[in-house]
């Protein structure tokens, strides 16, 4: 039950009516209390609004933040990834590079071994070159003596066809053939199946003793000759003993007067001169026709080198050392 304070209420009544008092009136007071409130409440609301607000930004913003959080942990874990693949390149490349090095020092050491390979080829072709200096120098000087031997005796050869042919004076009974001898028709010396010197072919023979004389008194002709052989042949008539009997007189008979006359002129020579007789064995055209036969019958001059003289001259040049030999004997 509400209790009723009438006395005071009068009074302030009338106070309100009459003169204003000290404190506000309850419903003023009331009015302001709920304005305060309102007021409060407003702030409150404003507040609230203000941290909603915030709140929702904050939580945007931690949104933002987380995704870019991912982003990062993304694009870190990427990175990671990328680091592992750039260090296993890198220690990829890190092999190759080591195995470019071993074959670079490898390749190094075979450019060095083909540098020290071609400066002994380049020694030994200087070696090489020195030798063929040398082999051509000794082979000019072997070719020269060759060729003062091949000289020599076609220079004979000639003198003896020139002297008979003087003598003589006809050219188709002596000639140099084709085996280098001097060759000399039958008739130049006897008659057919004769083994006895015509009286015409004494001036030639004494010629061949002067030729010959002239050349073996010479020591330079001398040490290349061997022998002088004057050999008889004959064609295919008759028997083959008694061509050979008959091609062996005719030999003996020539170097007989050979040595004999001249007043012993190539007595001093004798041991350089020897007879053969080949018959029918050796003959240089057909036997079946009287040319031919004509031709067969004859006596052969030649004039045989001595051996250990050109073999002199070739081992002189084959005793040149070769570089190679020098360089295994070194």
């Amino acid at each position: 039950m509400k209790r009723v304070y009438a006395g005071r209420t009068t009074s302030m009544v009338k106070s309100a009516e009459g003169e204003q008092g000290f404190w506000p009136s309850y419903a003023d007071m009331m009015s302001a209390v709920a304005l305060i409130l309102f007021f409060l409440m407003l702030l409150s609301y404003i507040q609230n609004l203000i941290t909603g607000n915030n709140l929702q930004n904050t939580q945007e913003l931690l949104a933002s933040t987380q995704l870019e959080l991912k982003n990062t942990e993304d694009t870190l874990a990427l990175t990671l990834k990328q680091v592992e693949d750039a260090e296993a390149d890198l220690e990829k490349v890190t092999v190759d590079l080591d195995a470019a090095k071993l074959t670079l020092k490898e390749r190094e050491d075979d450019l060095a071994a083909q540098d020290q390979l071609l400066a002994d080829q380049q020694a030994l072709i200087g070696e090489q070159e020195e030798y063929m200096k040398a082999a051509t120098e000794e082979l000019l000087a072997m070719r020269s003596q060759m060729q003062t031997i091949a000289v020599l005796r076609l220079s004979i050869l000639e003198q003896i066809r020139d002297s008979v042919v003087k003598v003589m004076g006809d050219a188709s009974k002596v000639k140099i053939g084709d085996n280098g001898n001097i060759v000399l028709s039958e008739g130049v010396f006897f008659d057919v199946g004769s083994s006895e010197i015509k009286e015409n072919a004494v001036p030639t023979l004494d010629q061949l003793i002067d030729v010959f004389r002239q050349f073996l008194s010479d020591p330079e002709n001398t040490k290349y000759v061997d022998s002088i052989v004057i050999s008889g042949h004959t064609d295919s008539t008759g028997t083959d003993e008694n061509n050979r009997i008959l091609s062996t007189d005719r030999a003996n008979a020539v170097l007989g007067y050979l040595l004999e006359n001249g007043n012993g002129a190539l007595q001093p020579y004798a041991s350089y001169f020897c007879a053969a007789g080949y018959g029918e064995t050796r003959p240089v055209a057909t036997n079946d026709t009287e040319a031919g036969r004509a031709q067969n019958r004859r006596i052969e001059i030649s004039i045989i080198l001595r051996d250990d003289s050109v073999m002199d001259i070739v081992e002189s040049y084959l005793d040149i050392e070769l570089p190679s030999t020098a360089q295994q004997n070194g």
